[in-house]
């Protein structure tokens, strides 16, 4: 559908479905009154409240950068391959399966204070510390190091998570797409390096606005304007963030691949399809006549012929999508279905049965520890995907039938 609604603020802010809640209306309204958006803000179907920004947003900005809207998760995003395995080849019982993929990539979080910790590697395989001295050798890095060594200093498990999962909506699946091919795909981002960059940049811009007696609809709100003492360091400390994160997938993509390989007893082999993709970060484009920055926070870019994937949720279907060009929505569509209720009322509203229920066929967790992530917190994938068909075109719907959570 095309564009549903238009709040008019300071700039517009045009959104692609009329079903906003209040909270994450505010936040949209609050962003409108900035002075450095440029042309106006495009919102997505799967659009809620989140931390600072709205998930869901893409944010066009002339000359200033705002972490939070960026936010901890940076470069958060989705990676997806489909293999040379049929649904006929998958066995009747899938709990050795994701029990082999859980052994292959840590998952989880730190328990007893730190001295356990299920989401990091304790011996680093090869692959990773290979990537990790890649990347820690990066001058990017580096620079963080010297300049601002507080976020390595309060993090000490950076090399450690890399090809790890984590935890929330990170997931590891298989899936099965309508012609019977399996696929296995992945979300995951920058893990506590990232949160911790987000996290001391936004604070260190909130500095600033005091500092500078600059008042904000929202405090949240805070940025950095370019040429600043900041700007530079956080986009360089972002850029980093991003390459950590993609390596990341690649690494937990390429050990789902060996786990599935020693299961199956024989080469695993990647099909023609393979899609890899941020759905937070931000990035210098042209848009409207000028060259900008551009924050997706929980947003695809979605050029003419790019690719890329919108996850349902636990037990309901994912898709693999060709964008369209839209110049309206700054080439962007939405990166999921979208949450229709936080965490915490997910866990007061649903029980372990629910889980078992509404995840039924799918060879997963079904405790009350992930009750949060049941298919009932989130928005319908259908009416998201219905109200973006002038952003992306489906070219594969995929059915979960295993999903690996933290």
């Amino acid at each position: 559908m095309p564009i549903a609604r238009v709040i008019e603020g300071k700039t517009p802010v045009k959104a692609w479905t009329s079903d906003i809640e209040e909270s994450a209306l505010k936040q949209l309204e609050n962003m409108s009154q900035l002075p450095f958006i440029h042309n106006h803000i495009a919102v997505m179907p799967d659009v809620h409240a989140g931390y600072g920004s709205t998930v869901g947003s893409v944010i066009p900005t002339r000359g200033a950068i705002i972490p939070a809207a960026v936010g901890v998760d940076i470069g958060c995003g989705m990676m997806a391959y489909r293999l040379n395995l049929r649904a006929e080849d998958l066995p009747d019982s899938l709990r050795s399966i994701r029990s082999a993929i859980e052994s292959a990539v840590p998952h989880g979080r730190t328990d007893n204070g730190g001295k356990t910790d299920r989401g990091a590697w304790n011996d680093l395989p090869a692959p990773a510390e290979a990537a990790w001295l890649s990347l820690s050798s990066d001058p990017r890095w580096g620079k963080l190091l010297e300049r601002h060594s507080k976020i390595v200093s309060q993090h000490v498990n950076t090399g450690r998570h890399l090809g790890t999962l984590g935890t929330g909506n990170h997931f590891i699946e298989l899936c099965l797409d309508e012609h019977g091919d399996v696929w296995v795909m992945l979300h995951s981002g920058s893990r506590g390096i990232g949160n911790k960059i987000g996290t001391y940049f936004t604070e260190l811009a909130k500095e600033d606005m005091r500092r500078f007696f600059i008042n904000l609809p929202d405090v949240d709100l805070a940025y950095f304007p370019q040429g600043t003492e900041y700007f530079k360091d956080y986009c360089e400390a972002v850029s980093w963030a991003q390459d950590y994160a993609k390596t990341n997938r690649e690494l937990m993509m390429k050990a789902v691949i060996f786990a599935l390989a020693e299961s199956f007893g024989r080469p695993i082999e990647i099909n023609e399809w393979a899609v890899n993709c941020h759905h937070n970060y931000v990035a210098w484009e042209n848009h409207f006549g000028a060259n900008i920055m551009v924050t997706r926070k929980g947003a695809v870019r979605a050029r003419k012929g790019d690719l890329g994937i919108i996850p349902g949720s636990m037990g309901v279907r994912s898709f693999i999508v060709e964008g369209l060009g839209n110049p309206e929505s700054f080439y962007s569509c939405s990166h999921g279905a979208g949450r229709r209720m936080s965490r915490g009322k997910a866990r007061h509203t649903f029980t372990a049965e629910d889980l078992a229920t509404q995840t039924a066929g799918v060879e997963c967790r079904k405790d009350i520890d992930v009750v949060d992530e049941i298919p009932g917190a989130y928005k319908d994938i259908d009416e998201v995907m219905a109200n973006q068909i002038d952003l992306v075109k489906p070219l594969f719907t995929l059915k979960q039938v295993l999903c690996v959570k933290g």
